[in-house]
């Protein structure tokens, strides 16, 4: 099964910028979407990002104008850039791969310093 890999996290002052990738095992043999997620604190797991097969991206109301999530076109990559952080966007993110099956990484933790 496709396994998935995040890596890119770190700590950043706000303000700062941070490019995390999701990396899978090997090609989906199908794929509709991949997702960002993060994760803060106790809060439930909010969707910050997805693109689709057909490079159709969108973005939560909390990072839109400041995230921009993209894909390698000869590899299964994904990105997602993050400029100007803030504290709030401190948290654990997540890629997910939806498509033939639905697979999850193990997360990479953000924190964001005022």
């Amino acid at each position: 099964q496709v396994q998935l890999v995040e890596s890119g996290g770190g700590l950043v002052q706000a303000g700062g910028s941070l490019r995390l990738s999701c990396e899978a095992s090997e090609s989906p043999s199908e794929f509709y979407v991949v997702q960002w997620y993060r994760q803060r604190d106790e809060k439930e797991r909010e969707l910050v990002a997805d693109i689709s097969k057909w490079n159709i991206t969108k973005y939560s109301d909390a990072v839109r104008g400041r995230f921009t999530i993209t894909q390698d076109s000869a590899k299964p990559l994904v990105f997602l850039q993050m400029n100007s952080l803030m504290p709030e966007d401190t948290g654990v993110y997540s890629c997910r791969c939806i498509g033939d099956a639905d697979v999850w990484g193990q997360g990479t933790q953000v924190t964001v310093s005022s």
